[in-house]
C-alpha cells in the first residue's frame, strides 16, 4: 500500500509542480531478443529496417545504449522503474516455457511505475504486447492494471510472432488465435488506444513491447518475400524484424497524422541481445561486432538499439556515445516534465536530459549489472563507467577488466595489469549491490 499512499498524497503536488510544463507523449517500444546488428542502420548485411534507419538518421542514435539486463523480465521492469531488477527481485526471465506457464517473478506492490508517477499529471497510459512481470490472474497476479495502467492488450510472456494465442484485456483473456502478423495485431490496439487519447485531449503513456524476433519467431509469406535467398530460418527471424519496422512506420505516421508527433518522446531499444551460443543460420541473430549474445553481461549480451524521437525538443540529428540505459526512462521523462522521481534512494537511471542538450557530456552515475543462470561465459556481474568495464563474480576467482574506449569488443583483458581500477569498481560494485539488498527488504526504496 505504500506506493499507493504516496500517490494518493502526491497527485496534487505533482500535478501543480508541472502545471505549466509542456506535457509530451510518451511511447516506449520495444523488440524482443534484437540484437545491436539487427538494422541496417547498423550495418547488416542483409536485413533492411528502413523506418528505425530514419529515426537512426533524423533523431537520437545512442551508440552505447544497454538493456537493464541480458534477459527478457529484468529489462522490462527496469524500464517501467528506473531501478535495477535486484532491487525490486525479478532476477531472471518469468517461465520457462508455455504461453500459461505460472509466473516464478511479479513486479512488487510498492514499486512506482511510469504510469503511476504520470498519472496525477493528467495521464493516461496503455500497455501492448509482452508484459512478462507477472500473471494477469492467481498467485502472482501483477497486472498492467495493478501498475497504474488504464488500458491493456498484452501477453504474459511469449507468444508466435504469426497466429498468437494468449492475449489478454482488463476484462480477461481473449480465446484462441488472433490470425496474422502478431506485430500488427498489437500495434493496431495500440493506435486505437492513441486516437482516443488524442481526442479526448489527454496526454499518452505508451508502451508498445513486441514480440519478434524472440522464439518461436516467424513471419508472414509477405514479410520473407524479401529474404527468399536465405534459409528458412533467417527468412522468418528477418521478416520478423522488418514487420516490427513497417509498425513503427504506422505509429510514426500515426502520431504525424494526429498532429502529435512532434511532441511525442518515442524511445525504441530491444530488451537484451540476440539468441544462441553463436552466429548461426538457427540463430541468426547479430550482436554486431560485440562479444556474447542473450544472457551473457560481455557487451554483445546487453549493448542494444537504442532510439528517441522528440522533434519538438530535439530537431537536429545527434549521435550519443555516452553510455545510456533502458533504467534512464523514467528519471528522463520525469525531468523533462520538470519533475522528479518520489525518492532519490536506489534510482538506477539517470536523466539524460544534461546529456541531450549538451550540459554534460559524460554519465555522472555508473550502469551496474547482475544476472543468474547460464551467462554463456560472462561473469555474473558487470560494473559498466564512460572508459572501463569490470566483469567479476566476487569471489575471488578471476575478473576480466576492459578499456571500452580502446577495446570495445572486449579482447583484451587488463585485470592483472590495472589492479588498482579492478579493487576500485570492486569495492563501488560491492556498494551497489548491498544497497539492492537493502531495497529488495523494503528497509529503503
Amino acid at each position: 500500500m505504500r506506493r499507493r499512499a504516496f500517490l494518493g498524497l502526491a497527485g496534487g503536488a505533482l500535478a501543480a509542480a508541472g502545471a505549466e510544463a509542456p506535457r509530451p507523449n510518451i511511447v516506449l517500444a520495444m523488440a524482443d531478443d534484437q540484437g545491436w546488428g539487427d538494422t541496417s542502420y547498423n550495418g547488416h548485411p542483409y536485413l533492411r529496417t528502413p523506418v528505425l534507419d530514419e529515426m537512426a538518421r533524423t533523431g537520437i542514435r545512442f551508440d552505447r545504449f544497454y538493456s537493464g539486463a541480458p534477459v527478457c523480465s529484468p529489462t522490462r521492469g527496469s524500464c517501467l522503474t528506473g531501478r535495477h531488477p535486484y532491487r525490486y527481485g525479478v532476477f531472471f526471465a518469468n517461465a520457462d516455457s508455455g504461453t500459461d506457464a505460472p509466473s516464478k517473478y511479479a513486479l512488487p506492490e510498492r514499486e512506482y511505475t511510469i504510469a503511476e508517477l504520470l498519472k496525477p499529471y493528467g495521464y493516461t497510459a496503455g500497455h501492448f504486447g509482452k508484459w512478462h512481470l507477472g500473471d494477469f490472474a492467481g498467485p502472482m497476479k501483477s497486472s498492467p492494471v495493478d501498475n497504474g495502467f488504464d488500458e491493456f492488450f498484452s501477453t504474459t510472456r511469449k507468444v508466435p510472432t504469426v497466429d498468437p494465442d494468449g492475449y489478454w484485456t482488463k476484462d480477461g483473456r481473449i480465446a484462441g488465435v488472433i490470425a496474422g502478423d502478431d506485430s500488427r495485431i498489437l500495434m493496431d490496439r495500440a493506435l486505437a488506444f492513441i486516437e482516443g487519447a488524442v481526442q479526448t485531449k489527454k496526454p499518452f503513456c505508451a508502451v508498445i513491447w513486441f514480440h519478434a524476433p524472440h522464439e518461436p519467431v516467424a513471419a508472414t509469406e509477405e514479410h520473407r518475400r524479401p529474404y527468399r535467398a536465405h534459409g528458412e530460418k533467417e527468412q522468418h527471424f528477418y521478416g520478423a524484424i522488418a514487420a516490427v519496422d513497417e509498425q513503427m512506420g504506422r505509429l510514426r505516421e500515426t502520431l504525424r497524422r494526429l498532429g502529435v508527433r512532434d511532441n511525442t518522446m518515442l524511445w525504441y531499444a530491444s530488451d537484451n541481445g540476440p539468441e544462441g551460443d553463436a552466429l548461426t543460420a538457427a540463430s541468426p541473430g547479430r550482436p554486431g561486432p560485440f562479444r556474447g549474445r542473450k544472457r551473457s553481461l560481455f557487451e554483445g549480451g546487453v549493448r542494444v538499439p537504442g532510439l528517441l524521437e522528440w522533434p519538438a525538443r530535439f530537431a537536429k540529428p545527434q549521435v550519443i556515445s555516452t553510455p545510456a540505459s533502458t533504467s534512464d526512462y523514467v528519471p528522463t521523462v520525469l525531468a523533462a516534465l520538470g519533475l522528479k522521481p518520489p525518492s532519490t534512494d536506489g534510482m538506477d537511471g539517470i536523466d539524460l536530459m544534461p546529456i541531450l542538450t549538451k550540459k554534460r557530456l559524460k554519465r555522472n552515475l555508473p550502469i551496474a549489472f547482475e544476472t543468474m543462470g547460464n551467462t554463456r561465459g560472462s561473469p555474473k556481474l558487470a560494473w559498466i563507467e564512460e572508459r572501463w568495464k569490470l566483469l567479476t563474480d566476487l569471489d575471488g576467482g578471476e575478473e576480466m577488466l576492459f578499456d571500452l574506449a580502446a577495446d570495445e569488443n572486449e579482447t583484451v583483458n587488463l585485470a592483472a595489469k590495472h589492479p588498482e581500477q579492478c579493487e576500485r569498481m570492486r569495492g563501488l560494485l560491492k556498494a551497489w549491490r548491498a544497497s539492492c539488498s537493502r531495497s529488495r527488504s523494503g528497509l529503503v526504496r
